[in-house]
């Protein structure tokens, strides 16, 4: 069969089902058992499936897989993961393990409620093995199901985990073009991935920050997420009860006064909700538009890693999002959480908000614009800008917005939507980023100073941004 055939999921389901080496189980929970009813229906099932299941009942559940504070999250898929295919061995293996790459497929599942008042989504992933006897590898992802449908997302369901299966069975050396075959057969309107992570040996070379990137670039999810570490997130289980605090920005390189601006708001924030640093979340966040800022027209993977990198020697969280407008983004990052959404922005910024321009693909104009992004508990922290060549200092309060919008946010300050910063480093307000990035491209040592000393370390570590040692 040629592999660079677009194939159907009835295709797929049955190339699965012919290959003599997989053999395993499916245990799926919360949707109905819409995987295994593809091999089931196409045929030849009986050389693929060892067992399908499905434990609805909790106590049943419990009593296989362990108990659990929730049963449609990440541990509760990764224990019947590792039950299932620990199972499939300690029978199998024996008796037909040389011939045989046994496999794990599961799901843990709500799909829409009777009364359509829950958020449709699930957790689903494989371990298997990519040939006999070798070590396992996985693949889990978190899906939304935007159907309105029961039936509907069910069906999407079943599309998507064959996807999935018929993925990491015959592209598992191309995880790129893996990604984009998770959706062959349906349309970004009708699910989203905004997580995926790769791990075992079969995919010890890939970044998962760079598969996520994927997602957002294929249209699959609208945002990323990246701890520290660079592990890859689920929002809903990052942004759970906690307040956001968020910086867009380029981070080419991460500066003092990018730091600086956090600080400023963090204490601000303590000081009027008195907030613990664990009930506040802090991000820094790239837009892809920003990524595409290079000229080329594609985004470079190593710069994106280079930029995630410096954030992450901050020891902040990293975000990627297809969110251009500041109220997208606040729509989607209220989803998540009911508190406070704080986002950082220098005054230069602000006054482009009110740029009437930007928003004539909305039929309220900037004044829909606004009450989207107010609509929510959403504040606007405005760090100060320094104009160089004046010395002259623009704050909040200070600020210039031209025309007739001048009078609508004098109405946001009164409201408190928008707040001026107190207690920022006047030294910081001299540090620009572009000036940064030009003394390391130009082998000036004096870029040091402008930049924390971790993300200093990492820029010589890596030689990024052009930096070139000696």
């Amino acid at each position: 069969m040629d592999t660079n055939e677009a194939l159907g999921t009835h295709q797929k389901a049955l190339r699965v089902n012919l290959d003599p080496r997989r053999y395993g189980t499916f245990a799926e929970i919360g949707a109905g058992q819409e995987v295994s009813r593809w091999f089931f229906r196409v045929g030849g099932a009986a050389g693929t499936i060892s067992k399908s299941m499905s434990a609805y009942d909790m106590t049943v559940s419990d009593a296989i897989y362990g108990k659990c504070d929730r049963y449609v999250a990440r541990p509760r898929l990764e224990a019947m993961l590792d039950y299932e295919y620990k199972l499939n061995l300690d029978r199998l293996r024996e008796s037909r393990g040389d011939s045989t790459a046994f496999f794990a497929f599961a799901d843990t599942v709500a799909a829409r409620n009777f009364k359509g008042t829950n958020d449709p989504h699930g957790w689903m992933g494989v371990q298997f093995q990519a040939h006999p006897r070798d070590e396992a590898s996985r693949i889990i992802m978190h899906v939304r199901m935007l159907d309105t449908d029961a039936t509907l997302q069910q069906e999407a369901l079943g599309i998507v985990g064959v996807n999935l299966l018929h993925g990491a069975f015959f592209l598992s050396h191309e995880p790129e073009k893996l990604v984009e075959s998770l959706l062959d057969g349906l349309s970004t309107s009708r699910v989203e991935i905004d997580m995926i992570e790769f791990s075992g040996i079969e995919f010890r070379h890939v970044d998962n920050r760079v598969m996520s990137l994927k997602l957002v670039q294929l249209g699959l999810s609208k945002a990323a997420l990246f701890s520290p570490k660079g592990e890859v997130l689920q929002p809903s289980e990052v942004f759970y009860r906690k307040t956001i605090l968020v910086e867009r920005g380029s981070f080419r390189p991460v500066c003092t006064v990018n730091l600086d601006m956090m600080d400023a708001t963090m204490r601000q924030l303590r000081a009027e909700e008195g907030h613990g640093s664990d009930e506040v979340v802090e991000i820094m966040e790239i837009t892809t538009h920003n990524l595409l800022e290079g000229g080329s027209g594609a985004i470079d993977p190593r710069d994106f890693l280079a930029r995630a990198d410096m954030i992450a020697a901050t020891g902040k969280t990293v975000l990627v999002s297809d969110y251009p407008e500041y109220f997208r983004l606040g729509a989607w990052l209220s989803r998540w959480t009911k508190k406070r959404i704080a986002i950082v922005m220098g005054a230069q910024s602000l006054l482009q908000l009110f740029d009437e321009t930007y928003y004539h693909n909305l039929d309220g104009g900037v004044l829909e614009a606004f009450g989207r992004l107010f609509k929510n508990d959403l504040k606007v922290y405005v760090y100060p800008f320094l104009d160089r060549s004046t010395g002259r200092i623009s704050t909040a309060r200070d600020l210039e917005v031209p025309g007739p919008l001048s009078h609508l946010y004098r109405y946001f300050l009164e409201r408190g939507v928008i707040e001026e910063l107190e207690g920022w480093d006047r030294n910081c307000l001299e540090v620009f980023s572009r000036d940064a990035l030009a003394r390391i491209q130009k082998g000036d040592p004096t870029w040091e100073a402008m930049v924390p000393a971790p993300v200093a370390e990492v820029i010589r570590k890596h030689g990024y941004l052009g930096f070139r040692k000696g």
